[in-house]
Parts: C-alpha cells; structure tokens; sequence
C-alpha cells in the first residue's frame, strides 16, 4: 500500500509541474510587447550609397505580406520603398 500514495503524489506533481512547462508554448503572445525595430540603424548615410545587409537569416513578415530575410532587408526596402511597410511580426508571413 505505500507504493500507491507514492506513484500519486508524483503523478500529480509530474502533472503540475508539465502543466506550468508547457502553458508557455501554447500561451497567445500579444505581438505589441514585441520590441519594434530601429530601421534607423540600417539606413545608409548618403543616398547613393548602397546598403550591405548581413547575410543573416532571422525571418520578419511586413504588413505587405513579404517575409524578409532579416530586418535589415525589411528595413532597407521601406527607407527605399516608404514608410507604408512596417514590420508585422518576427518569422516568416503565414501564405
């Protein structure tokens, strides 16, 4: 009979304790707590020159729909393009 209350008690604290691991993954994340990113960094200096983004792949989804390479990319087509391409979400655009 002690087995029994022994397999409970760790039955019941594995259950907790995967219960508290596990909510996070599946938690909605408010996409406004997203830090933004400062575009700035990326623009060139003078308008002629060309900017070199880092050949890093860390996807970012614009509201246009396109996934971007990385954030300077993002950052470089809205200096080019406007300012009507913002930065959606970090990952690649669902589509």
């Amino acid at each position: 009979m002690a087995a029994f209350p022994c397999k409970t008690i760790f039955f019941l604290v594995s259950s907790t304790l995967a219960h508290i691991v596990f909510s996070e993954f599946f938690k909605p994340h408010d996409k406004h707590k997203w830090p933004k990113i400062e575009c700035q960094m990326y623009y060139p200096l003078d308008p002629l020159y060309e900017a070199q983004c880092p050949n890093v792949t860390a996807y970012v989804c614009a509201t246009n729909g396109h996934t971007y390479q990385n954030e300077c990319f993002l950052c470089i087509d809205q200096w080019e393009f406007g300012n009507h391409i913002k930065f959606e979400k970090y990952g690649k655009c669902n589509g």
